[in-house]
């Protein structure tokens, strides 16, 4: 049975508290980016669901605390093949063993989150949002699409 680490909640700060992204910030999701393409872009072009119209992108990022005060960037992965939410630790982290899970609180719902293994990467959490991009048709409408997935993520239900 996998391990299962606590359901974490966010402490939201208020909206003019929100801050930007610095350039090292940038630079290290670009990173991530490249390293899921080292990681998995071969072994995707063979899969049925592969869309080659779209590439690897980390998009909308944002600063967010959650609930036991862990720092971490939020925001969108896309890939040729899916779309999921990545958690990227603010400050350097240990990776979580393989079988670790996390359920993570946001404004829209809970959340389960499994360790991303990337070169040059710890730290880094994921959850599988949609798992076939096959019908998108452009990078733009990827774009848009992670953009309005995290916009309905980020805001409470209800």
């Amino acid at each position: 049975m996998p391990a299962t680490a606590p359901i974490l909640s966010p402490r939201q700060p208020p909206e003019d508290d929100m801050q930007a992204l610095t350039a090292e910030q940038y630079a290290r999701l670009q990173q991530l980016a490249r390293a899921w393409e080292r990681r998995h872009l071969k072994a995707a072009k063979a899969e049925a669901r592969y869309n080659p119209r779209l590439g690897v992108d980390a998009l909308c990022f944002q600063p967010h605390a959650l609930e036991e005060g862990r720092e971490v960037l939020i925001g969108a992965l896309i890939t040729p093949l899916s779309l999921s939410l990545i958690l990227v630790p603010v400050r350097d982290e240990p990776p979580a063993a393989p079988e670790t899970r996390q359920r993570v609180s946001l404004p829209s719902g809970d959340y389960p989150f499994c360790p991303l293994a990337l070169e040059d990467q710890p730290g880094l959490w994921a959850c599988e949002l949609l798992d076939d991009l096959s019908d998108v048709g452009s990078l733009q409408e990827g774009s848009r699409l992670a953009q309005q997935l995290m916009e309905r993520v980020m805001t409470a239900s209800g």
